[in-house]
């Protein structure tokens, strides 16, 4: 059986920054084994398939280790796909997925997507959060799957070395850290680490948007803002808070295409 592939940076202009994915479609459902066993051989941060549905696609996302119901960056690169190598030419994108309806659109600044915000409590730092950190901060919040914690400077950020032993005590998928961004190239930094769901630190991260975007917004009295996420590889991505719905719009740029054998 031949599979096609194709693998894309995600919120990114220019090849080889960005957040990569592999975006299989698919005409029918393959067996859940043999989708994680694609997505573990793919060794990316996230494989996306979908199939038809109705008036759009079935998309789900498998990291190497496990499936999660959200994932932005994995989104955007399945809409660039159907767009780009497809032959896609609607306005928009439905995508049913676990997290419920998710529409994406093609605009002139890049590929538009809407999602469910997150609601945000203040908690205190767990043990675990504070060891693998290395840092007491004073500002934690859990959302539905992950902790934001926010720290005073992007210096704070950029410092951190985490350890992931530690992290692994913790439930939920991961922590978000994020900070006021200093030099103005962007309203906010963060980093993303997910090491339960098998990525230490995640290069550019879609869903995490929706959880730093209530609190950034509300913060900086604004509902409109650029974001950086400062990984190695690095990306950017614009965010607007819609009452209870963040819209992203970010780029992308396909690596490669190929056939996978199975």
């Amino acid at each position: 059986m031949e599979l096609k592939i194709y693998q894309v940076d995600a919120f990114s202009d220019r090849l080889f920054s960005g957040n990569p994915a592999a975006i299989c479609p698919l005409q029918e459902w393959l067996p859940d084994d043999l989708l994680l066993a694609i997505s573990q051989e793919n060794n990316l941060s996230e494989t996306a398939y979908i199939v038809p549905e109705s008036n759009g696609y079935r998309i789900r996302w498998f990291t190497p280790t496990t499936e999660v119901k959200l994932c932005g960056h994995a989104t955007l690169a399945a809409a660039h796909v159907l767009y780009k190598h497809l032959g896609y030419e609607a306005d928009q994108v439905v995508f049913h997925t676990l997290s419920g309806l998710l529409m994406v659109q093609r605009t002139e600044g890049g590929y538009m997507m809407n999602f469910p915000a997150d609601t945000l409590r203040h908690v205190s730092a767990p043990l675990a959060l504070i060891v693998a950190l290395g840092l007491t901060p004073s500002k934690v919040f859990l959302g539905r799957e992950d902790y934001l914690v926010v720290l005073e400077n992007s210096q704070q950020v950029a410092g951190l070395n985490p350890d992931f032993s530690a992290m692994r005590r913790l439930q939920g998928r991961g922590v978000i850290v994020t900070a006021p961004c200093e030099d103005n190239s962007a309203d906010f930094i963060s980093r993303c680490f997910y090491p339960n769901a098998g990525i230490d630190e995640d290069p550019v991260t879609g869903s995490a948007h929706t959880t730093m975007t209530p609190y950034w917004a509300e913060r900086l009295g604004k509902t409109e803002l650029f974001a950086r996420q400062i990984s190695r590889r690095g990306g950017t991505m614009k965010c607007k808070m819609m009452d209870d719905r963040v819209q992203l719009i970010g780029q992308a740029v396909t690596y490669l295409t190929g056939l996978a054998h199975i």
